[in-house]
């Protein structure tokens, strides 16, 4: 997360505290709407913890938990 509030700070001229809101406020938004397994790939995501480092990694992981339930739900495996 650090990451994207630096980016916030760079790219959008927030302070840094207004950056950790702001994605504080998205990563919520986000775990409020998306299926249970996509919020938990997330939450490991953000935190950097196991299934999820922060990198290429995590997104690998939060991205083919997407395919599987969205394939799920189009009739898809």
């Amino acid at each position: 997360m650090n990451e994207l509030e630096q980016l916030l700070t760079q790219k959008a001229g927030l302070s840094p505290e207004q950056a950790q809101k702001a994605v504080t406020t998205i990563m919520g938004f986000l775990k409020e709407r998306l299926p249970a397994p996509l919020a938990e790939h997330l939450d490991r995501f953000t935190a950097g913890g196991a299934g999820g480092t922060g990198g290429t990694a995590g997104v690998a992981g939060i991205v083919g938990e997407a395919e599987g339930v969205l394939g799920g739900l189009f009739g898809k495996k």
